[in-house]
């Protein structure tokens, strides 16, 4: 299949060339890329790292997690049910156009028929132009993460998307894994447009002229992304000063980078749980708690952390990180070797059986070697593992397809909120409302189901806390699912790239704001 190069008049007629002395170009490096231009086909760290690049959200996270405006200038809660969002005059979309209300509701529409997106807005009724600079959001009930979830809208523009391509197909359709115009044409109101774009190779982006951020610091011209799936390569490349900026950090070269004065690096903990999900509609055994338990028990998670990730990483019992309402300190790692080949007797699979696995091996830190060690481990107590590692742009097809018997999922809840684990990896998988989107286990309990959505209209911080918790006991005593750390971030730059106010928690770099020196 040739290369496509992708250059759209209208990212040509966006932007108009700076004087060559100010001219800054960041040359990145990430372990991929990402798979689509469209930032409603896949709910992923990557979908909405691009997102900050091409569009920009009604509200934003800062580094300390508190709410910054962006298209929004202010907002206000109108009634129990309303929270109001008065957006800033004369932004510009890439095409030219101005950006109303209107396009916040086409947008808000369109998340709400999107596979991955719409279980996050279930609880939400509708988004209403007041005026051309003013929308309400307005929930089914009182709920209690509404700026949380505007973080995820960044308004499109709604002509542009209007109508059908040359092949005569919907220009607003959602296409998973698939060829379509929102997938490689974009029309935002981010700081960069898309100038040129070949996949797996390279993308390259330019400074957006009309960018409504003028007090932003940003002085980036042109970003040229290139994916590096080797760690080491990608490492080697910044140190002889092929390129300025990498993510992630590989834990084998931490110490590397710290100690040369070429670089800066960048480590902290994150809210992004590891986890396996155990498929029990293709593995009846998976369907016995007792060889989920034996299962739990298998894995030597301080191990992983402490071999593997050398240390970026906090071994897991629950889904929930620190800091979370759902956290339960008493939720502790489990590993008894003993014990778990105990419980594979007790089962009546004390001579084991066997299953696939598959796992991406360039989206999660060590995620190949991550997965070798937990077959390994899991071979101890007679279950033999098929392991089939891939790219993450393959792997997400087969992951939607269900197409193993364990799968490696990582999830951050970007709404920075325990209930966003349990609505997309452990909810009955329901394709109407989008809840159990990502369960490749096909785990299935009405009580975690029902709990979960109660939590949805709690407005009382220490009761909804409470019920939080119970639904990570549950998990925890039905061993829903495999979940290994907590993996920490990691990212190095130049001394010259200025990135210590640009990275956060969340992993959402803003390059719209990166100085270069």
């Amino acid at each position: 299949m040739r290369p496509i190069f992708l250059v759209s008049l209208v990212a040509l007629l966006a932007f108009c060339p700076l004087q060559a002395a100010e001219a800054k170009t960041l040359r990145m490096a990430y372990d991929s890329d990402p798979t689509s231009l469209d930032p409603h086909e896949q709910l992923s760290g990557a979908t909405l790292q691009l997102s900050h690049l091409l569009f920009d959200p009604l509200i934003r996270f800062r580094q300390d997690l508190t709410i910054e405006p962006r298209l929004a200038k202010s907002y206000e809660r109108i009634d129990a049910r309303t929270t109001r969002f008065h957006l800033r005059e004369g932004v510009k979309f890439q095409s030219g156009r101005t950006l109303s209300a209107e396009d916040v509701v086409w947008t808000f529409n369109r998340l709400k028929q999107s596979p991955d997106f719409k279980a996050l807005f279930e609880p939400f009724a509708e988004a209403k132009a007041i005026d051309d600079l003013t929308v309400d959001l307005i929930t089914k009930g009182p709920y209690p993460l509404v700026l949380n979830l505007a973080t995820y809208i960044f308004p499109m523009d709604r002509e542009f998307y209007s109508g059908t391509d040359e092949r005569g197909r919907p220009k607003d359709a959602i296409v998973k894994h698939g060829a379509s115009f929102a997938s490689t044409h974009a029309s935002g109101t981010g700081p960069f447009v898309v100038t040129e774009r070949e996949q797996g190779v390279r993308l390259k982006l330019k400074r957006f002229v009309d960018y409504w951020d003028k007090a932003s610091p940003g002085n980036v011209d042109e970003i040229v992304f290139t994916p590096i799936k080797e760690p080491a390569t990608r490492v080697a490349a910044l140190l002889a000063g092929d390129v300025d900026f990498i993510a992630p950090v590989p834990p084998t070269d931490l110490a590397r980078i710290k100690a040369d004065p070429c670089c800066t690096l960048i480590t902290m903990p994150s809210t992004r749980v590891l986890t396996f999900e155990l498929n029990q509609d293709r593995v009846p055994a998976f369907k016995d708690k007792r060889v989920r338990l034996a299962m739990t028990y298998a894995l030597n998670r301080e191990g992983i952390a402490e071999k593997i990730m050398r240390g970026l990483a906090t071994a897991a019992g629950e889904l929930s990180p620190p800091g979370y309402a759902g956290y339960d300190p008493a939720l502790v790692p489990r590993f008894d070797l003993a014990k778990a080949k105990a419980l594979m007797q007790e089962a009546g699979y004390a001579d084991g059986f066997s299953v696939t696995m598959m796992s991406p091996n360039n989206r999660y830190i060590e995620d190949a070697r991550i997965a070798e060690a937990v077959a390994a481990m899991l071979a101890k107590i007679n279950i033999k593992v098929d392991l089939q590692t891939m790219p993450k742009a393959q792997y997400w097809q087969r992951f939607d397809e269900r197409a193993g018997d364990i799968m490696m999922i990582g999830w951050q809840s970007d709404t920075q909120d325990s209930a966003n684990f349990y609505e997309f990896l452990t909810m009955t998988p329901d394709n109407a409302t989008g809840y159990g989107q990502y369960n490749a286990g096909n785990y299935r309990n009405p009580e975690v189901d029902r709990l979960t959505l109660q939590t949805q209209t709690m407005t009382d911080p220490k009761a909804r806390a409470e019920v939080l918790q119970k639904i990570e006991r549950i998990l925890y005593d039905d061993a829903a699912l495999l979940p290994l750390h907590w993996q920490h971030l990691s990212w190095a730059a130049r001394k010259n790239i200025r990135i210590e106010p640009i990275v956060n928690v969340i992993d959402m770099p803003y390059l719209g704001d990166l100085v270069i020196e």
